[in-house]
């Protein structure tokens, strides 16, 4: 006895009954069901095509494009909220990659979100990306144009600028990855300073502004276990020295506990990376972030436009990572701070450890931050 058929609803076509495909009460064969519904290619429901409220590349039931989707003000494309970009003064319209690039090609103030792909500049396997807020100079593209120039060339994008909802009226100065040497030796950070401070620009007295430092991972070791060792001894460093560094930092207590706060101490570093690895409620706003996949984030320092102040900056985040790669946990808990920095002997870092006051010699005076 032959298997008992069944009709497809649409073309009424008979089909053995493992051949069909059930949706909405109804028994449809792969032609027809192909024709008159699609998947949600978010949740993987099948809806009729008339409700796809995404497109033909991006089908999506009506409560996954609600809840997950926008849709490019420009071009229509459907894209996902991770994926959308907005052009700082212009609304909340949202723009797909290529269409906001097109926006922006003659913008020198980038998007908050804006974030191309890494130049390396520089030999070495530590580079240091620095984020410099200025303000109360004006969001003014000419300006930004005027920074860039200074840094960049035809064959070198060494900066760019974006916007920073953080800021009242400036806006934020991101390198590309470089080495120490390349920052201190090549990067022009003197003329850049210098011609911010002639556009009326503050940073450190303006109140508002860091000085960011992300440094990447993969300095830490090739695997992820080798990097966390690093890393959580970077973690205890900062929570041990607490004080010293919120000297070397200039930042108020209560800046820290909103833009950089700490862990909390621990009796050992594994003990605290555990705990700044769980929901800690400051996120990406502490000391050292580890929100990012590829860095983290020193957040803890004022923002500066003294050429002096940034360089020891980067100096000192060198030491403390060379501490937390050369030293074990054991030699970690009994460093002191006086034996930490008889060790710094870098000019810059050195001048500015005594202007802070917190460096075993004799301090010296400090022409006024800006």
């Amino acid at each position: 006895m032959k298997d008992p058929k069944n009709k497809c609803t649409q073309c009424e076509k008979a089909y053995d009954p493992d051949k069909l495909i059930e949706f909405d009460g109804k028994l449809w064969c792969s032609e027809c069901i192909e024709e008159e519904t699609t998947v949600c290619s978010h949740c993987g429901e099948r809806i009729w095509k008339y409700d796809n409220a995404g497109d033909s590349n991006t089908p999506l039931c009506e409560h996954c494009y609600d809840a997950h989707y926008t849709s490019c003000s420009r071009c229509d494309r459907v894209i996902h909220f991770d994926n959308a970009f907005y052009i700082s003064g212009e609304g909340d319209d949202p723009y797909c990659r290529e269409c906001y690039d097109h926006c922006c090609n003659d913008n020198h103030i980038r998007d908050y979100y804006y974030k191309p792909d890494p130049i390396f500049y520089g030999t070495s396997s530590r580079f240091f990306g620095v984020e410099l807020e200025v303000d109360d100079g004006g969001e003014c593209d000419d300006n930004a144009k005027c920074i860039t120039h200074i840094a960049n060339d035809k064959s070198n994008e060494r900066i760019y600028c974006k916007h920073d909802g953080s800021l009242e009226d400036g806006f934020e100065i991101v390198t590309h990855p470089m080495s120490l040497e390349y920052h201190s030796e090549v990067m022009p950070w003197e003329d850049i300073l210098d011609e911010l401070k002639s556009m009326n620009y503050l940073s450190h007295k303006a109140g508002s502004c860091g000085l960011h430092v992300h440094v990447n991972r993969d300095a830490f070791g090739e695997s992820t276990a080798e990097q966390d060792e690093c890393i959580g001894r970077i973690l205890y460093f900062f929570e041990k020295f607490w004080d010293e560094l919120l000297k070397f930092s200039r930042r108020t207590l209560r800046q820290l506990e909103r833009w950089a706060a700490r862990y909390g101490y621990k009796e050992n570093p594994r003990e605290l990376l555990d705990h700044a690895k769980k929901d800690y409620g400051n996120g990406r706003y502490s000391c050292v972030n580890l929100q990012n996949h590829s860095t983290i984030e020193f957040r803890m320092f004022r923002g500066t436009l003294k050429y002096n102040t940034l360089i020891a900056t980067l100096q000192l985040i060198d030491k403390i990572c060379d501490v937390a790669l050369y030293f074990n946990d054991d030699e970690i808990r009994q460093l002191s701070w006086t034996s930490f920095v008889s060790g710094c002997t870098e000019p810059e870092l050195v001048r500015y450890l005594k202007e802070r006051r917190i460096f075993v010699n004799e301090p010296v005076e400090s022409e006024e931050d800006i």
